[in-house]
């Protein structure tokens, strides 16, 4: 008997291990009338479902271009007024990232007057000849070069030519040549830009830059301003020292600048005297260049009546040949 109730014990307390081990992996096994009461609910439910009619697939929404507010251009013949609204076209056109679709009907919104009228007339002179219309900003910015521009650029060549600091600063002369060359569309290596800046800088500047080091271009350019800041500085301090000594030296007389000097009173005789004389030389020159004149016209005078004889006199020869001839 206690061997019967020790096997007994054993095989509860196995099943008993055995139970708290599925539990813990969490694995359940249905009966198979279990399962089919699982599918009869699941279809009930199938038959009951209904889709959600208030469901709409999400639309991608179009990305809004920005508004762009172009300057106004009124096709005036002033070629620098055009220029400067193209450069300020184009910065629009790169700071807002506007395609190229839409550049062509923005620049034309923002003609005006004579613009506007040579735009139009433009596009009815393109469909009559059957030619494309103008679509693409480069396209439209070479049409408007050929209105407005036509000998533009061997103005603009010789200006950039001949162009010189003279009075200006550095800083003008550079922002100057520079603003030539992009007009012009001229892009040259770096060192065509340098002797093209040394050549028109002033003497004085151009002799010390010549002999310091620089590396390119703009450190060029900073080396002439500093050189130039110098240049200034002494003549400043020359003009200033100039004055400081004449008045230095008018104050060791015991004379104050405010005070006038007084005159001698025989020095102002004479000098009224001087000025009366000179007065007397002029009116005397005068009148001999009257008389002188005078005599010539009475010379003058005579000569034409003695012209006026010789003509007399060879006009009678004439009539006597004539009538000895007959």
């Amino acid at each position: 008997m206690l061997m019967y109730n020790l096997l007994l014990w054993w095989k509860s307390e196995r099943n008993h291990q055995y139970k708290s081990k599925t539990s813990s992996s969490k694995k359940y096994y249905y009966s198979d009338s279990e399962n089919e009461k699982l599918e009869r609910n699941s279809m009930r439910a199938a038959d009951h479902y209904q889709p959600d009619l208030y469901h709409h697939p999400k639309k991608e929404r179009k990305t809004k271009e920005t508004k762009v507010d172009l300057p106004h251009f009124h096709g005036t013949n002033d070629i620098d007024t055009f220029l400067d609204w193209e450069m300020k076209v184009e910065q629009l056109f790169e700071c807002y990232d506007v395609s190229e679709k839409r550049k062509v009907p923005l620049a034309t919104l923002s003609f005006q007057g004579h613009a506007l009228h040579w735009w139009t007339a433009l596009v009815w002179d393109r469909l009559l000849h059957h030619e494309p219309t103008i679509v693409y900003w480069n396209d439209l910015k070479s049409a408007l070069r050929r209105r407005h521009i036509p000998s533009y650029y061997t103005e603009l060549m010789d200006k950039l030519h001949n162009l010189n600091q003279k009075n200006i600063s550095i800083e003008k002369y550079r922002q100057k040549m520079k603003l030539y060359m992009m007009r012009a569309g001229i892009r040259e290596h770096e060192n065509v830009t340098v002797a093209r800046f040394l050549n028109g800088l002033s003497l004085e500047i151009r002799d010390k830059v010549e002999l310091l080091p620089y590396r390119g271009f703009h450190d060029l350019v900073q080396i002439c301003i500093k050189v130039e800041q110098k240049v200034l500085r002494k003549g400043t301090s020359q003009s200033s020292y100039s004055n400081s000594y004449s008045k230095t030296n008018y104050e060791r007389e015991g004379k104050s600048l405010s005070e006038k000097p007084r005159e001698n009173p025989t020095k102002a005789i004479v000098k009224e005297s001087g000025k009366r004389e000179k007065e007397k030389k002029r009116i005397e020159t005068i009148k001999r260049l009257e008389k002188h004149l005078a005599h010539l016209g009475y010379e003058l005078k005579g000569i034409k009546l003695i012209e006026e004889k010789l003509n007399r006199m060879i006009h009678k020869e004439k009539e006597k040949k004539e009538k000895e001839r007959k």
